[in-house]
């Protein structure tokens, strides 16, 4: 099917919306953040043409951010090179018209892109709130040995949380000095986060209905795609991530997580702690699923001890307190919940902000 001309009819009432949401995500989600993808969508906004081959994607696959990826990600491949070169050049004038361009020629596989692929964030930032918490479930359990289990993995960098190293700005160290990944997340408050070492780390296990394999190139190209390209420190850092997870590449389960749950548990050695996290992935469950995904931690935890390490938005993950904070509050909690001889505690950890760059440790040792 070729991509939609300048002269035919354009469904209006889409295409304003379509207008509308592009002109907005550069106008804010964009801007001051990527001035080049500023450029872009506000130039796609204006583009009759361009709107109609964006209106070809499924409803749901239209968003700037899908359709955007899906443009970088011929760049990245070698088959849009007036468009990679704009990105290199952060030229963001050059970048409008190249996008366009692309978007009018190769709308097929755009759309197809679009359509298959979710975009991701998957670097590890958030591994500065999953650290301390998952040192501590260690402590509070008594385990010389953890097997991580990340829900939602994407592609499974946070199961690297003890091979980063990661500085706060109090001062406080954790992970590995000598890791080609560095993270410095800010301290919220005057309570430093606790300086504990997490035990050996003996398996590492992502779920999700569609994990990325950082050692195939398309999924790679595609997480490095997601990624704005004017930012070439996320980049950067990105790269470095994927590196490190590839020399040690987790065991990757494809499935809905409540059904998946058991699997993974069991590929847990028997003198080691399950440790399940879940970094704003329950947000995306229907409120009956969190139940059953609580429910199935706390069947599989009958045989042996577990624990839940949460990052979610207020209120979203079950049994876990929230400081008295109302949803939708604009920060996260840090819940830790362990499942013991049949019984279960669950208790609020601190606070998180900008996907655990910020954090805030509230609880007491």
């Amino acid at each position: 099917m070729p991509g939609p001309t300048a002269g035919s009819p354009a469904p209006g009432g889409k295409a304003r919306t379509l207008a509308h949401t592009y002109r907005r995500f550069g106008e804010v989600d964009a801007a001051g953040t990527s001035p080049l993808y500023e450029r872009v969508a506000v130039a796609l906004s204006e583009s009759d043409a361009a709107l109609r081959a964006i209106g070809t994607a499924p409803a749901r696959r239209r968003h700037p951010r899908v359709i955007l990826a899906a443009l970088h990600d011929l760049a990245l491949a070698g088959r849009a090179p007036a468009l990679a070169a704009a990105h290199a050049a952060a030229d963001a004038d050059a970048a409008a018209r190249a996008a366009i361009d692309t978007l009018l020629r190769m709308t097929d596989s755009v759309v197809a892109t679009a359509a298959r692929r979710r975009t991701r964030s998957d670097e590890t930032g958030r591994c500065g709130v999953l650290y301390p918490a998952v040192a501590e479930a260690a402590r509070r359990v008594g385990a010389d040995a953890v097997g991580l289990i990340d829900v939602g993995c994407s592609a499974g960098l946070n199961l690297n949380v003890d091979r980063v190293g990661i500085t706060y700005s109090d001062g406080t160290s954790l992970g590995d000095p000598s890791s080609p990944v560095r993270l410095s997340p800010s301290i919220v408050g005057d309570r430093p986060v606790p300086a504990l070492a997490m035990p050996d780390v003996v398996a590492r296990i992502g779920v999700d209905l569609d994990p990325f394999d950082v050692t195939d190139a398309d999924d790679a190209r595609w997480l490095r795609a997601c990624l704005w390209p004017d930012q070439p420190e996320r980049i950067a850092r990105l790269d470095a991530e994927m590196a490190l997870a590839a020399t040690a590449p987790p065991l990757l389960l494809r499935g809905d997580a409540v059904e998946v749950l058991p699997e993974a548990i069991a590929a847990v050695p028997a003198d080691a702690l399950p440790v399940v996290t879940t970094t704003w992935a329950l947000s995306d469950f229907p409120p009956e699923s969190r139940l059953r995904y609580l429910h199935r931690l706390h069947e599989a935890a009958v045989g042996r001890a577990l624990a839940w390490v949460s990052v979610e938005g207020v209120g979203v993950a079950p049994t876990v307190p929230t400081f008295g904070d109302r949803r939708a509050s604009g920060h996260s909690v840090i819940g830790l919940t362990v499942f013991h001889h049949s019984t279960l505690h669950a208790e609020a950890l601190g606070r998180c902000w900008s996907r655990g760059r910020l954090l805030a440790w509230l609880a007491d040792r």
